[in-house]
């Protein structure tokens, strides 16, 4: 069977199963050029056809997540989440009415699905499929949550875990905790929508004039430079807490903004960051014990937007009573249209491949594209006998390299495919990157990619490989702090990825040579964009990046640009 996953909401996208196995899986971002797209995954969907050499009427199943009454409304009046996206992306000023929005909207998302919702949002997502030639194909809606718990189960590897899936809110549900035995998944607790971490955490993100739903990952950033709060004083860990697998918070989520600020007041921005990452930090601790002891599995599978705090996941993962843990590496929103094809495949009995070991599952360009979009843009490109030893004597140099090549990632970390590259052991070139071509904060910490085989050696916690893709944070080995100086926080963590040995790739065998020339076989690795962009696709978009960055040179297909010198006035 054919069968494309969609989801239309924050991070939009498509997903396309061909006979059992993930074929393509693309987000709209990537596409329309809008960071985390809201509106309908129009070109994802034409992407993945495209990608399979399908035409749409080859689709038999079509399957989509979450019917709740907040959603519903997006469907049938798209102008309110387009409102919506534009004010948290700080596009446009929020207005007199700002705060009655925002009460609004986390009232409304808050409520769980009704036949009302689920039949509205049937027949908006039945006319949004025919008018993209999907007629022929079955619908099939899907909870929120169990697309997240699906994705993670099948992907994991393993034969029976326990699933907990913790994110902001859908379908009336902030998190729940399922099993996964004999190829079947059984949610057997939910969180309600009103008691909700993500929500929690969104506010705290919003208070600190950081965008919510995106730049949580700079809260968690911030905390590492706070005069730690003990536990005893921390006035936030009263409104979070979980019983018996059960997510509780002192107030629901459309109430806690306003004594949040209250707390906020009292408190420098790092330390107020500092608390909340330890509300979430213990949350999803005693989740996962919980989970464990409910279940009687030693094996979890993470998924939902919570769980891209690496600091937590890394908790999560040292836990004794754990034996394995797996986190889904699209574990946002985002990878809700995977989910949902999962799960649909499963309810016609169709059996699910979910080796997701490879993510470039994205668009590829043959070196004639790549070679006009250079000609076009008047960039002089060579095209080197041996790429990956240019490139790595380029960054031995202290040079910064893009690099563009293959499939693009899916999922929100640069895996190699469409990365920025440096010396892992230069805190200046972090530094460079951060604040002159990236143009982000500066305590943002960047990422190494390394093999596989150096992990041992180069982290203290090392536990095994079942997290290739940034999923979580590994502390460094004091002794070689020195050689990844670079991509480790001030509290000597990284977010790795680790890189096969036996990988044939050019990104593989560039870290080869990185073992010759540095002593380590890991570069920084970050995302080929312009902060507040979303990632690169088409080498157009790359080569108009690369201009407009600053960086030294551009690794694309088999070929090498340097940046032009500066023209003297």
């Amino acid at each position: 069977m054919n069968i494309l996953g969609i989801w239309d909401g924050h991070d939009a996208g498509a997903a396309l199963l061909q006979d059992g196995a993930v074929r393509a899986a693309i987000n709209e971002e990537r596409l329309t050029r809008r960071k985390l797209e809201v509106q309908f995954p129009t070109r994802s969907i034409q992407a993945c056809l495209a990608q399979a050499g399908l035409p749409p009427s080859a689709i038999d199943l079509v399957a989509v997540s979450t019917t709740d009454p907040a959603k519903t409304l997006g469907r049938w009046w798209p102008g309110s989440k387009e409102r919506y996206y534009a004010v948290r992306r700080r596009k446009l000023a929020p207005g007199r009415l700002a705060m009655l929005t925002r009460a609004v909207k986390y009232r409304m998302t808050e409520w769980s699905p009704g036949p009302l919702s689920t039949t509205l949002s049937r027949i908006a997502l039945r006319r949004l499929v025919d008018r993209h030639g999907l007629g022929r194909a079955r619908l099939a809606l899907v909870d929120h949550h169990e697309a997240h718990a699906a994705g993670a189960a099948w992907a994991s590897g393993f034969n029976d875990c326990a699933v907990v899936t913790v994110d902001g809110l859908g379908d009336g549900v902030s998190a729940t905790i399922s099993t996964f035995r004999e190829r079947r998944l059984q949610r057997i607790l939910a969180s309600p929508a009103r008691a909700s971490l993500g929500v929690f955490f969104e506010h705290v993100t919003s208070l600190l004039n950081m965008r919510e739903l995106e730049d949580e990952g700079k809260v968690m950033a911030l905390a590492d430079y706070a005069s730690p709060v003990a536990d005893d004083d921390n006035p936030l860990l009263g409104f979070v807490r979980v019983r018996d697998g059960v997510i509780e918070t002192n107030a629901p989520g459309h109430a806690q903004r306003r004594p949040l600020a209250a707390i906020h007041w009292r408190y420098a921005n790092e330390q107020f960051a500092f608390m909340a990452q330890r509300v979430v930090e213990r949350t999803f601790v005693a989740l996962a014990r919980d989970a464990v002891r409910l279940t009687g599995l030693r094996r979890l599978a993470l998924a939902g937007g919570v769980a891209s705090n690496v600091k937590a996941t890394r908790m999560v993962r040292l836990l004794p009573e754990l034996e394995d843990l797996y986190v889904f590496p699209h574990m946002g929103d985002g990878g809700l249209a995977l989910g949902a094809a999962v799960l649909a495949a499963l309810g016609t009995g169709e059996a699910v491949c979910g080796d997701l070991s490879r993510l470039d599952l994205g668009p590829e360009y043959a070196p004639p594209e790549i070679e006009g979009a250079l000609t076009g843009s008047r960039l002089a490109a060579e095209r080197p006998d041996d790429l990956p030893q240019c490139v790595a004597d380029l960054l031995a140099a202290g040079r910064v390299v893009m690099w563009f090549q293959g499939r693009m990632e899916y999922g929100p970390r640069a895996l190699g495919q469409r990365s920025v590259l440096a010396r892992p052991d230069r805190p200046e070139l972090r530094d460079r990157l951060n604040l002159v071509l990236k143009r982000r904060v500066w305590y943002q910490p960047f990422c190494p990619s390394m093999l596989e085989s150096e992990a041992p050696r180069l982290l203290s916690d090392w536990t095994g490989s079942r997290n290739r893709a940034m999923t979580m944070a590994f502390e460094v080995g004091r002794d070689h702090r020195a050689s990844l100086a670079g991509v480790i926080s001030v509290d000597g963590t990284c977010r790795p990825q680790f890189v096969p040995d036996a990988e044939t790739s050019a990104f593989a065998e560039l870290l080869r040579r990185a073992r010759q020339l540095w002593g380590a076989a890991a570069v920084l690795n970050t995302s080929f964009n312009i902060h507040g962009e979303p990632l690169v696709c088409s080498p157009a978009e790359a080569v108009d990046v690369f201009r407009r960055s600053g960086a030294d040179a551009l690794a694309i297909g088999p070929f090498l640009v340097h940046q032009p010198a500066p023209v003297a006035s």
